[in-house]
């Protein structure tokens, strides 16, 4: 009659050492399993859609980063515009450029030489200035002392709220109207100049005689 199996023999009648071995046994054979199901459900693939990381709405995918199609490719510009111009700095930096500035600076030489050739000079007149020996202040202008405005019959004050007349004198309120001063005015004359003016006589042309 064959013995049973170890794992399946009484424990009281095995020794400690051969418990404890059973005991370390399941318990590595435990957590190999439980590693075994977290690993699986890492490597599980998501379930349903994934939305796309930027939250612009659309649906991404693990090949895109988890981006969509429209953001991967804004992206991507991105990063090549940045490349592009980091390297245009480097040019730049590293002397790339000092050719074409100093093709500039040699032109530019150039232009100026050539105006200054084909500029003509021109001759001024200076004249000496007289002094004075009388210290006579002929060339001063006399100030005009402005007077405050007054009515040209009555003498009244008038400032601001003064009229001017066609006579060319200044009134107040009260003489302001021709029939209140004398007025020198042609009103009448002025009128018929005006109406004439305004109203042409049309003629017909003469017709010669036969």
């Amino acid at each position: 009659m064959t013995s049973p199996h170890p794992r399946f023999q009484n424990p009281q009648s095995n020794s400690p050492l051969q418990q404890f071995q059973l005991l370390r046994s399941s318990f590595n054979l435990s957590n190999h399993s439980i590693g075994f199901m977290e690993s699986t459900k890492e490597t599980a693939a998501p379930e349903g859609p994934i939305l796309c990381v930027n939250n612009c709405g659309f649906f991404g995918s693990v090949a895109t980063m988890n981006m969509c199609s429209k953001c991967h490719r804004e992206m991507i510009l991105k990063q090549e515009n940045a490349k592009l111009a980091t390297s245009s700095i480097d040019d730049i930096i590293n002397g790339g450029g000092s050719g074409s500035d100093v093709g500039k600076d040699v032109a530019a030489a150039d232009v100026i030489n050539a105006a200054t050739q084909t500029a003509t000079p021109v001759e001024l007149n200076v004249f000496p200035l007289q002094a004075c020996s009388d210290g006579s202040s002929s060339s001063e202008v006399p100030e005009v002392k402005v007077g405050p405005k007054r009515c040209s019959t009555c003498r009244k004050r008038v400032g601001l709220t003064g009229f001017n007349c066609k006579c060319g004198n200044l009134f107040c309120s009260a003489h302001r109207y021709s029939d209140k001063h004398e007025c020198p005015f042609d009103y009448r004359g002025a009128g018929r100049d005006a109406i004439a003016k305004a109203n042409p006589v049309v003629k017909a042309e003469k017709l010669d005689k036969i």
